[in-house]
C-alpha cells in the first residue's frame, strides 16, 4: 500500500469515527433509558449500553445513512440484550422479581420534584410498572417500551425487531394487556380503573 493509499485510508477512518461519536452523543440519553427499562437496572443498562456501542462501532460500515441512527442501534441493543438474557437462562434461572443477586437493587429512577409523599408514590409506582415489566416476555416489552417509552411508529419498530407490522401491533397489544393485568391484579385499589381502558 502507498503512503497516499495509507493517509486516505486513514482519513476515510477518522471521518468514520468522528461521524459515529457524533451519532453516539446524540443518542447516548435515550440509549441509556431504553436499557434501564430493559434490563432493571444501573448496573446491566450501563453494560448493555457499553455493549451496544462496541457493536454499532464494529458494524458502523453496515449502517445506512438513510434511516434513523436510532432504530439501527436499538436493533443493535435489543439483539445485545436478548442475547445476555439468553446467555444467562443458560447459566442459571433466576426470577425476575427478586433484587440484583449481586447488588441488591432493583430499578429506581428518583423524581427529585414535589413532596416526599408524592416522591414516594412515583417510586412504587414506577417499581409495579418495572416488575410488571420484568414479568413480559422479552418480544414483548422491547415492543412496548420502544412504543410507549420512545415514541417509535409500528413502522420503526417492526425494522428493529425485524418483524411484521401485524406482530409488532399484536405484541404491543398483548404486552400493554399483560402490564394492565399485572398492576390491577398487584394494586387493585389503585389501578382498578385501568380495568376500564
Amino acid at each position: 500500500m502507498s503512503a497516499t493509499s495509507a493517509e486516505l485510508l486513514s482519513a476515510s477512518m477518522s471521518a468514520e469515527r468522528e461521524q459515529f461519536e457524533s451519532l453516539l452523543s446524540l443518542t447516548q440519553r435515550q440509549a441509556y433509558h431504553l436499557a434501564l427499562r430493559l434490563t432493571g437496572n444501573r448496573s446491566d443498562a450501563e453494560d448493555l449500553v457499553q455493549e451496544s456501542y462496541i457493536r454499532a462501532f464494529r458494524f458502523f460500515h453496515r449502517y445506512d445513512p438513510t434511516l434513523p441512527f436510532t432504530s439501527w442501534l436499538y436493533r443493535i441493543m435489543t439483539n445485545a440484550h436478548i442475547d445476555e438474557m439468553r446467555r444467562r437462562a443458560k447459566l442459571r434461572t433466576t426470577s425476575l422479581d427478586e433484587p440484583h443477586p449481586e447488588t441488591g437493587s432493583t430499578w429506581d429512577v428518583p423524581d427529585h420534584a414535589g413532596s416526599p409523599e408524592r416522591l414516594l408514590m412515583t417510586e412504587q409506582m414506577e417499581a409495579e410498572v418495572q416488575e410488571g415489566l420484568n414479568k413480559m416476555t422479552p418480544d414483548f416489552r422491547i415492543a412496548v417500551l420502544l412504543a410507549d417509552l420512545e415514541g417509535f411508529s409500528y413502522e420503526e419498530i417492526a425494522e428493529v425487531m425485524k418483524t411484521s407490522i401485524g406482530t409488532v401491533r399484536s405484541r404491543i397489544h398483548r404486552g400493554r394487556k399483560q402490564l394492565r393485568t399485572h398492576l390491577i391484579n398487584a394494586r387493585p385499589d389503585k389501578y382498578a380503573r385501568l380495568d376500564e381502558i
